[in-house]
């Protein structure tokens, strides 16, 4: 876990009967989101500590983050009061390119001679497969297995 926010916020009500007390996030770091692009975080509002709380993205590059009654209640503020706040969230996965399995051929001095000799319709294969990949841990476990096979003088075969 990295730490993605520490600093006071003001609670702000939602306008409206029913409105949620909140926290508006603004300019925070890039961070792993989950499949609906909601973050899970953990952290503190004050001295209250919490885990596994959803931000809600808002689309604006903005998200917030609701704050119950109770952790209100425990804290004693509410809306228009401040209140410090530190998340923690889980750090990216750089995302991988063509560039980066360049790099790596630039490791394997057989490889990448092979890699070289290659038509570029070949090169294509090997380039489609590892990057049609849909997360970064497959695809770098696809440029390994490409560069092994580079380095036998293998073209590409899935096989």
């Amino acid at each position: 876990m990295v730490e993605i926010f520490n600093g006071k916020l003001v609670l702000e009500k939602y306008p409206g009967k029913g409105g949620w007390i909140f926290v508006l996030l603004d300019n925070l770091p890039k961070f792993k989101k989950g499949k609906s692009n909601w973050v899970t975080v953990s952290g503190k509002i004050d001295d209250y500590v919490f885990e596994n709380v959803k931000l809600w993205p808002m689309g604006n590059g903005k998200s917030f983050m609701p704050v119950k009654a109770e952790i209100r209640k425990i804290i004693k503020k509410n809306e228009g009061d401040k209140v410090q706040v530190v998340l923690f969230g889980e750090a990216p996965t750089p995302d991988i390119n063509q560039n980066d399995f360049i790099l790596c051929l630039n490791d394997e001095p057989m490889a990448k001679k092979y890699y070289n000799y290659l038509f570029q319709s070949e090169k294509d294969l090997y380039l489609n497969w590892i990057f049609s990949a849909h997360d970064e841990e497959t695809k770098v476990n696809r440029m390994a297995i490409a560069i092994n096979a580079l380095c036998k003088n293998k073209k590409f075969n899935l096989k």
